[in-house]
């Protein structure tokens, strides 16, 4: 679909429910905060050799500023990065935001991308992510991703709906393995540990 075409088709509501605005916890990090990876074996914040290596930043107004550089390993198309990738970066970038600003264990529930233009090899897509409401244990995020700076021509967006969750759905849904070495890792006792962050 064309952009012209986009243009002319009004977009749905977002979020698409009545919602409450989002506050940031209190223990969340500042305007400023350079976030660590949550998890060192995470595609997309950890150390992965294939990994994004996505580097995320905390922004004005509950906002999270998260880039990464598109490398050979990331390919779709010869020479362009894969969509499903893309996807993949917001998704890290928008679960980043929620869970850091929010300091709840959230997943996604739903993620909706445009892809307005393509993301070659080489360069940095940087992208801008926001919580737009909360429902209940509903959450509603959606991020903007611009080539080459931040304000750069925008190459994606998408729209995310998380699910805040107990602590018990990664200890049942987990392996339990990776989540002892998780556990080890962060030299935490037992349930005393974010999974997301």
């Amino acid at each position: 679909m064309s952009e012209a075409s986009q243009k002319r088709r009004p977009a749905p509501p977002w979020p698409p429910v009545a919602t409450e605005r989002p506050g940031t916890h209190p223990d969340a990090p500042g305007p400023g905060t350079k976030l660590e990876m949550h998890y060192e074996e995470c595609f997309g914040c950890g150390e992965l050799d294939s990994g994004l290596h996505l580097k995320s930043t905390v922004g004005e107004q509950a906002h999270v500023h998260s880039q990464f550089t598109v490398t050979e390993a990331h390919q779709g198309a010869p020479g362009l990065a894969h969509g499903g990738l893309l996807a993949c970066a917001f998704d890290e970038a928008l679960g980043a935001t929620v869970g850091n600003l929010l300091r709840k264990p959230a997943v996604t529930g739903k993620l909706e991308t445009d892809f307005v233009r393509p993301v070659p090899v080489g360069s940095t897509l940087f992208i801008t992510a926001r919580l737009d409401g909360v429902a209940g244990r509903k959450i509603y995020a959606s991020a903007e991703g611009h080539l080459g700076a931040e304000d750069g021509p925008v190459a994606v967006r998408a729209r995310a709906l998380f699910v805040e969750v107990g602590f018990e759905h990664f200890t049942t849904h987990g392996d339990p393995n990776a989540l002892d070495k998780f556990r080890r890792t962060h030299d935490r006792p037992r349930g005393d540990w974010d999974i997301n962050p």
